[in-house]
């Protein structure tokens, strides 16, 4: 198993030793094949075992897989025509997000999302997916040319947070954040917003203001990553693992509080075992919802969107508070 994760060693180990048998057996010419039989049935059950009891730090690793596909990679598998285009008009452009436009089963539709790195030298060109205020003024841009010309919106979300350095704080980070998060709520065209990774902060947020927020089943949804967290609450980053269960951070926690409305299933073992899939079953997911938003006016699609996220956080008590006297 390449890039196998911490938690996957026992199922790699049993793969080596399983393929190490065959080899032997086919050098030596010795039937192992009952031998080999057992193992590959344990390994069946050991991998139902270990997937199918994921907690919220193993979903975390599995979020952050270097080989997850990225939002370029749903964008070439599920769309067509795609043409991207770059800069806020203000700034520059900032490769940590990518957006343009592009047709999905023939619907014209404008599409942005953050962008991590392949490699070493992609991720520091794009800032490991990290967007300075330009990058988000760049998918706010394209947002409102949508509205424009009557266009579908769809956000692909996979990001740590944004950029907090000094050069993100001097252009504005915080405000491009506000802006995006305004803008969004009054748009008069259908939002759909799919969490493909992570989604970390207010940089994650900024694109995922939508009609209909959907979840991949292994992504991670927080208002900061575990490591931030455990770094404040315990002044040690390395209880990160700890603080990930704690915080609710897994799709089935955001389905659960109504912070999104639908988790997309994964292949065993995370969307990169099988990108193709996950795109299908991204691709089937999004065109559902936006065949239905479709038919709303947009005052409706405003109305929804408003009343999606009013609803959010609302507490309620278990018995009467008295009234004091």
């Amino acid at each position: 198993m390449a890039h196998e994760l911490p938690f996957e060693r026992p199922l790699a180990e049993l793969k080596t030793k399983i393929e190490e048998l065959k080899k032997f057996g086919i050098e030596t010419q010795i039937d192992f094949s009952d031998e080999i039989a057992r193992l590959e049935e344990r390994y069946v059950k050991l991998e139902e075992e270990l997937y199918g009891n994921l907690d919220a730090a193993q979903k975390m690793q599995i979020a952050r897989h270097p080989q997850r596909p990225t939002t370029l990679d749903y964008i070439q598998a599920i769309f067509t025509d795609f043409i991207e285009f770059h800069g806020d008009r203000l700034v520059g452009d900032d490769l940590a997000v990518v957006g343009g436009i592009a047709r999905l089963n023939g619907v014209p539709v404008t599409v942005v999302g953050h962008q991590k790195g392949k490699d070493t030298k992609d991720n520091i060109a794009r800032n490991f997916g990290s967007p300075h205020p330009e990058g988000l003024r760049k998918a706010l841009r394209l947002m409102r040319q949508a509205e424009k010309f009557g266009r579908p919106v769809i956000t692909f979300v996979d990001t740590k947070g944004a950029y907090p350095g000094t050069t993100a704080e001097e252009r504005g980070v915080s405000e491009s954040i506000a802006r995006n998060l305004l803008v969004m709520a009054g748009l008069r065209v259908p939002i759909v917003c799919v969490i493909i990774g992570e989604g970390g902060s207010g940089g994650a947020l900024a694109l995922a203001v939508g009609n209909r927020v959907l979840m991949l089943e292994h992504s991670i949804y927080s208002v900061i990553s575990p490591e931030g967290a455990a770094s404040i609450l315990f002044k040690d980053a390395s209880k990160a693992t700890e603080t990930a269960i704690a915080m609710k951070i897994t799709a089935q926690d955001m389905h659960q509080f109504g912070t999104i409305d639908e988790i997309i299933p994964e292949p065993r073992g995370g969307a990169h075992r099988d990108p193709a899939a996950q795109a299908a079953a991204v691709k089937e997911a999004v065109w559902r919802h936006l065949q239905e938003l479709l038919s709303y006016s947009a005052e409706q699609l405003v109305e929804d969107r408003y009343r999606k996220f009013r609803g959010m956080g609302r507490i309620a008590f278990a018995h009467p508070v008295a009234e004091p006297t």
